[in-house]
Formats: C-alpha cells, sequence, structure tokens
C-alpha cells in the first residue's frame, strides 16, 4: 500500500477534499490505460475515468484500507467499464435491429487510428471476447496484475482466474490463427504487386 496516497486518503474523508487533487493524479492514467483498452476507445476512457473519479469521490468514505485504493479503483473501473459495454451492446443490436443490411455505419478515423494502437489484428479479436474474458487480459497482461490481485478486483477465487485465463488464452489463439493467415495472405499478395 501507498503510504502517502492513505494519508491524503484519511485526509480527504476528513473534509480536506482539496487532498484528492493529488489522489488523482497518481491514479489518472493507469485507470485510463486501463479503461481505454477495456472499451477500445480513448473518448470513452476519458469519459469513463472522469466518472470514475467522480464516483470515487462521492465514496471515498466507503474505502476502507484493506487491499489498498489502487485495488478499489479499480473495481470501481470495471463495473463502470462493463456497465458501459453492456449499454454499447444494446445500443448495436438496437442499431441493427433500425437499420437494414444496406445502411452500414462506417468507422471514423479516430476508431481506425485507435484499432492501428493496438495493432488491428488483437483489437479485431478481443472485441470478438465478451468484456469479462477482456476484463481477464487486460488486466494480467496490460496491467500485469497477479492472479490473486484480478481475483479480488473482479470478485472470484484465485483458482477460478487461473481457469479463466487459461481458457481465454486458448479461445483469443483460436480467434487469432484466421487473423493471422489472413495477414500472410495480404502480405504475399503486396510481395507479389512489388516484384512485378
Amino acid at each position: 500500500m501507498n503510504e502517502e496516497i492513505e494519508y491524503r486518503i484519511k485526509r480527504v474523508q476528513a473534509g480536506e477534499i482539496q487532498d484528492y487533487a493529488y489522489i488523482v493524479k497518481e491514479h489518472q492514467r493507469q485507470i485510463f490505460v486501463y479503461c481505454w483498452r477495456l472499451l477500445g476507445s480513448e473518448q470513452e476512457a476519458e469519459e469513463a475515468v472522469q466518472d470514475i473519479f467522480v464516483n470515487a469521490f462521492e465514496k471515498i468514505n466507503m474505502y476502507k484500507p484493506t487491499a489498498g485504493f489502487s485495488f478499489w479503483l479499480y473495481k470501481m473501473a470495471y463495473r463502470h467499464c462493463l456497465n458501459l459495454i453492456r449499454r454499447r451492446n444494446l445500443q448495436r443490436k438496437f442499431r441493427t435491429i433500425l437499420y437494414t443490411s444496406t445502411n452500414t455505419i462506417s468507422d471514423s478515423a479516430a476508431q481506425v487510428m485507435e484499432r492501428q494502437l493496438f495493432s488491428e489484428p488483437l483489437s479485431r479479436a478481443l472485441d470478438q471476447l465478451n468484456a469479462e474474458e477482456r476484463n481477464l487480459l487486460v488486466l494480467r497482461i496490460f496491467e500485469e496484475k497477479s492472479f490473486g490481485e484480478i481475483g479480488e478486483i473482479m470478485n472470484k477465487s484465485e483458482g477460478a482466474i487461473k481457469k479463466k485465463y487459461g481458457r481465454t488464452k486458448t479461445k483469443l489463439k483460436k480467434i487469432m490463427e484466421p487473423i493471422e493467415e489472413e495477414q500472410k495472405c495480404v502480405n504475399y499478395k503486396t510481395e507479389l504487386k512489388n516484384k512485378a
């Protein structure tokens, strides 16, 4: 646990709200990156981080220093992003019902850039995972959390997280295989054009 953060939290809980700026500054970047990887959108991640820190401020008196403030924030971020993903999926289903197959919605330049930033094949593969699987991979690979820490964030046992992680890795590999083959074909076609 970070002693300085815990000290500042106690001060905020005692009414010294100006210390909350320090807490936000210390955690904002890591929570932003986590949300961006989960949501796949920089803009959504920025909005989510604001909501999460406002929510954390409103509930700061409920915080107890058992596992650390960082875990408390990750739990809050996980739940918030999960709700956003569920809402987005409902909106997509609704749009699909409203629009016919002839009306296609193209990606914005920002969405294309975000996918490239997170590797096009990996982004497409991650999009095919459900929110819980995607969260598990993000926490383990990108955020480098232990299985115990992930279990605490997701309210599951360490053993259950290990099993879920193994299944998710296998699923991701199966999804990635056709994408890698597709990339090889595209690269081969490009080489043929260059030789001609």
